[in-house]
């Protein structure tokens, strides 16, 4: 056992070492009372004195005797204190783990003072961001839009009506503090359907990921209660924070491109490029309660990174979730892609990226945009996307401020770092909280 990490600041064990050492001291103070009583008591040179001599090591000189049985009672202690440990959190510790236990146990009590950081999103972004920021809070909120129609979540919306699971899977693997194999299992999609297989062998499962049959089944045990069905998976799998839909009904995501054509769909909507408009439908869907109320506390507001139009706006398009994030006294943060998006997003640079959000939502929407300014990383094979290039809206007085780091993945430019996104976005966020000190010095 690593006795120094057990005495590291944040820990919690040093004020209760010190409690028990007291309560020790006390109780050889008047164990030395009561031997003292005793041996006044005893006849010197009788049998009861010279067992007393022996058991006080009188035969010993003074200094010897105080420091042996100090040594011998400093040896107990430390061994009684890692048995009775041991004995104690043995039952929900497997020494096979990935890390020490003392290890778990600051991470726990050191997450648990982070700030409090709300993501809204959806699709790899959010969960790339949340994989980085994890390691720093456990005070974290992803929001996650419930508009996607495709693949394994739009069928299991057309055939049980709850609102779309995967981005929501996607964030909850992100955020668990479970061993790498049920996250694997989490992830796990069945083979799509076989051609030569009899339909009644393949029970309907292809193509469907474990972890949105998951979701799906905990709303059923619900009862129907898509916002306590996502609770109960946040607390089976020990999610460091929570995950959230943004609203408890399905919606749908509409699009009108240049040309007048209207799209209906998110994954039409996704490969549509030129694309002018999104809305979404039925108007007025009531937003989470726990979302606002996450909104309302936080310190930092990131906004993406993810899909420009349906990914993110899905989100921020519903009324209640835009107006919680204009009125938050926290720093609201747009963290913009690191590279255009075949479709939606083809040819944008960062203005366009901006300015489309701006325009579906409102003007005082953010305080700060972080885009990447490293475009040296690796390109994967056949990558028809580009990175996005720093345009930055000239003369505006009312923009946002704009913070520019190294926040891409250098092995694949088309995805953030995790960790790279989480470390800049906690150095903006310090530096936020010295800026509005200063501004409150300065009025005071």
């Amino acid at each position: 056992m690593n006795v120094r990490r057990w005495l590291t600041p944040g820990i919690g064990i040093k004020r209760w070492l010190l409690v028990v050492f007291v309560g020790l001291l006390l109780l050889a103070v008047a164990g030395a009372h009561f031997i003292r009583q005793v041996t006044r008591d005893v006849q010197p040179g009788s049998p009861t004195g010279t067992i007393v001599d022996l058991i006080t090591l009188q035969f010993l000189p003074y200094a010897l005797r105080g420091l042996l049985v100090g040594l011998v009672g400093v040896a107990l202690v430390a061994l009684g204190s890692i048995r009775v440990a041991r004995a104690l959190v043995g039952p929900f510790w497997s020494a096979d783990g990935d890390q020490p236990l003392v290890e778990v146990i600051y991470q726990k009590r050191f997450l648990a003072r982070g700030p409090r950081i709300v993501a809204i999103g959806g699709g790899t972004g959010l969960s790339t961001l949340l994989r980085g920021l994890k390691e720093h809070t456990s005070n974290l909120t992803a929001v996650v839009t419930v508009a996607d129609d495709g693949g394994s979540s739009g069928v299991l919306r057309t055939e049980l009506g709850i609102p779309p699971v995967g981005d929501i899977r996607n964030c909850i693997v992100a955020l668990a503090d479970a061993e790498p194999l049920m996250a694997r299992l989490l992830q796990y999609r069945f083979p799509g359907i076989d051609t030569e297989m009899p339909a009644a062998d393949q029970a309907g499962l292809g193509g469907h990921a474990v972890g949105n049959l998951l979701i799906a089944a905990m709303c059923a045990i619900e009862g129907g209660d898509f916002e306590e069905g996502v609770r109960r998976m946040n607390r089976v799998l020990a999610v460091r924070g929570q995950v959230l839909p943004v609203a408890a009904s399905p919606m749908t995501l509409h699009a009108r491109l240049r040309d007048g054509t209207v799209i209906d769909g998110q994954s039409r909507i996704a490969a549509s490029s030129g694309i002018e408009r999104v809305w979404l439908t039925p108007e007025g869907v009531a937003a989470s309660e726990d979302a606002l109320a996450a909104i309302a506390e936080a310190d930092l507001i990131v906004l993406g990174p993810g899909s420009l139009y349906t990914s993110l706006l899905p989100s921020l398009l519903v009324r209640d979730i835009r107006d919680a994030v204009i009125d938050s006294p926290a720093t609201r943060v747009y963290v913009c892609n690191v590279a255009t998006q075949l479709g939606e997003t083809s040819g944008y640079d960062l203005a366009d990226h901006l300015e489309a959000l701006l325009a579906h939502t409102a003007p005082g929407l953010v305080d700060v945009v972080l885009a990447n300014n490293r475009f040296s990383a690796r390109v994967p094979t056949g990558w028809q996307a580009e990175a996005v290039r720093l345009r930055w809206p000239p003369g505006d007085p009312g923009a946002p401020r704009l913070m520019l780091d190294d926040v891409v993945d250098p092995d694949n430019a088309h995805h953030h770092d995790p960790e790279r996104l989480a470390a800049s976005l906690l150095r903006l966020l310090d530096r936020e909280g010295q800026r509005r000190r200063a501004r409150v010095a300065r009025s005071a």
